[in-house]
């Protein structure tokens, strides 16, 4: 492979995902896209030159393995994005016990043990980056299980960078994005939630690769929603007076997003 640096994403093949691998690609990245549906991920590693990689990283015990079979594939591993989530949506009495597992399964306990295979392989200067979301800085309601595992992924990520300070250890936690995570399932988003600015995906996509050059324990997107989820963390009775408000104003946010989907679906 020569000199090229070789990067994994995983969900890879749509969102925040196939936009972090656009990006690696323009940078000279030989990139991994692992997703589970053949089809989808074959079409855009083509689409973009990078190299298809089917895998579900629910099952752990391929995740377990995945960094390993990439680095001797390879010759190298140096970026690994975990980036693959769920979300069932609402509270959790109308969750199945499968369902809230399955969030724990590929939100959480995937990353660590992907993590953790990766760190056999990276080099010095090598970069782990994950996922999360402002939801693990501040829980929201009807979505208790997805924060807990969120701001577990966060934790996981900052302790680790104290135990390897030779790597890039960052974790980039965005509020909602325009994706298909948010669009698919829209009834199923608590209107706080859109009490934030949207990010795109390629701004997402961006805040990762800057973690590749400027390492972070963690970089929230927008930086105004940042530093609100932080003083709500700080003040929990902040959260309980400000709700209604943000509440008030996600639902009416929720409602002109709405409209830009249905536009969308017309062209």
């Amino acid at each position: 492979m020569g000199d090229e640096k070789v990067a994994v994403v995983t969900g890879g093949s749509a969102g925040i995902g196939l936009a972090v691998c656009r990006k690696l690609r323009a940078r000279g990245f030989v990139v991994v896209m692992v997703a589970r549906t053949r089809a989808t991920v074959e079409r855009e590693a083509a689409a973009i030159g990078a190299v298809p990689w089917v895998a579900d990283v629910g099952d752990l015990a391929v995740t377990a393995r995945l960094p390993g079979e990439v680095a001797a594939r390879f010759g190298r591993l140096d970026v690994w994005v975990n980036n693959a989530g769920t979300h069932h949506r609402g509270p959790a009495l109308r969750r199945t016990p499968a369902e809230l597992a399955e969030m724990v399964t590929v939100n959480l306990a995937a990353p660590i043990v992907a993590t953790r295979a990766a760190l056999d392989h990276l080099r010095p200067g090598g970069a782990v980056v994950q996922v999360a979301s402002l939801a693990g800085r501040v829980p929201l309601p009807e979505a208790s299980t997805y924060s807990a595992t969120k701001a577990g992924l966060r934790f996981f990520t900052r302790a680790l960078a104290l135990e390897h300070p030779d790597l890039v250890l960052s974790t980039v936690s965005p509020g909602p994005v325009d994706t298909g995570f948010f669009g698919e399932d829209l009834d199923g988003v608590a209107d706080i939630t859109f009490s934030q600015p949207m990010s795109t995906a390629d701004e997402v996509a961006d805040a990762v690769l800057w973690c590749l050059d400027h390492p972070s324990t963690e970089v929230a997107l927008p930086a105004s929603s940042g530093l609100l989820t932080t003083l709500g963390y700080l003040v929990p009775g902040l959260q309980r007076v400000l709700r209604p408000v943000l509440t008030r104003r996600g639902a009416k946010n929720k409602a002109a997003y709405r409209a830009v989907l249905a536009g969308r679906k017309q062209r």
